[in-house]
């Protein structure tokens, strides 16, 4: 691993001076992808700049008439712990529970896990169904996108020179909501997703009052597939609606071949992940507290 310098600044105005001053800077979270970056050439750096310490970043709140504002460095034991997260999204406490181990929980972020940009992101895709915005920091100032624009492609995101990613926001879930992230993974100690899919529905009388649906490992960055969910509002909530939502997820895919399965086989998983995602969303909607 070539050498570096290591900053820990304490506030957010001095982390974005260090990142903007500095361009091949890089922020670590957790490091559980950077550390392995730097120390097999992927990624060369002269400074490391730690933002553990940074109190935005590890923010977790939560009001039922705001939603949740989550810090990018928020460690995932940290989430999966939380009562009001367990209670409030408890699909977000399960995919921070799938990102590594117990020992890499206690280091990795969801924060880490999007900035990270690889299309296979857990995280990614549940975000995207919870509506989650970015909130980002650089040397001019705060701006916010949706979190479905993060990601511009494999390992690239939308953040610009001297930025950072500070916090997400999730609206609160309305009445008669149910999210689910499901993947595919041939043995459980494979922690890279041959697929997955990510459903997030709301429910009236019966039938979807909105959706939204999206796709990880399938395409260069995390997909929302905006014509799926579009598609079921103001459809009955029933299998016939559920199958044709997940045949449009098939069909928007843009899977390749790799060692870990067949563009053929992907598409296959896109249909199966994104019906059994939606079917588990539509359970916990019915569930829900008005």
């Amino acid at each position: 691993m070539k050498w570096f310098d290591y900053a820990v600044p304490q506030s957010l105005a001095e982390t974005t001076h260090l990142l903007s001053t500095h361009p091949r800077a890089r922020p670590l979270a957790g490091g559980t992808d950077l550390l392995v970056q730097l120390r097999s050439g992927a990624k060369v750096t002269g400074l490391v700049v730690d933002v553990k310490y940074v109190p935005e970043l590890n923010d977790l709140s939560y009001a039922p008439t705001r939603g949740l504002t989550l810090g990018a460095a928020v460690p995932c034991c940290r989430i999966r712990s939380d009562q009001a997260v367990r209670q409030a999204y408890p699909a977000l406490g399960e995919v921070a529970s799938l990102l590594g181990g117990t020992q890499i929980q206690n280091r990795a972020s969801i924060g880490g896990n999007l900035c990270n940009a690889a299309p296979s992101a857990d995280s990614a895709p549940l975000l995207i169904v919870l509506r989650a915005t970015c909130r980002l920091a650089g040397p001019v100032g705060t701006r916010e996108i949706p979190v479905e624009d993060f990601c511009t492609g494999p390992g690239q995101s939308a953040l610009q020179s001297g930025e950072l990613l500070v916090s997400f926001h999730l609206p609160p879930p309305p009445s008669h909501f149910g999210a689910c992230y499901l993947r595919f993974t041939p043995r459980n100690e494979m922690d890279i997703a041959v697929a997955g899919a990510g459903a997030g529905v709301e429910l009236e009388n019966g039938t979807f009052r909105s959706a939204r649906i999206a796709l990880s490992a399938v395409a260069p960055t995390p997909l929302f597939v905006r014509e799926a969910g579009n598609w079921l509002a103001g459809k009955p909530a029933n299998a016939e609606s559920i199958n044709t939502a997940a045949e449009i997820a098939k069909a928007a895919a843009k899977p390749i071949t790799d060692m870990r399965g067949t563009a053929e086989y992907r598409r296959h998983l896109c249909a199966v992940l994104t019906r059994r995602a939606l079917e588990a969303a539509v359970r916990r909607a019915k569930e829900a507290r008005a």
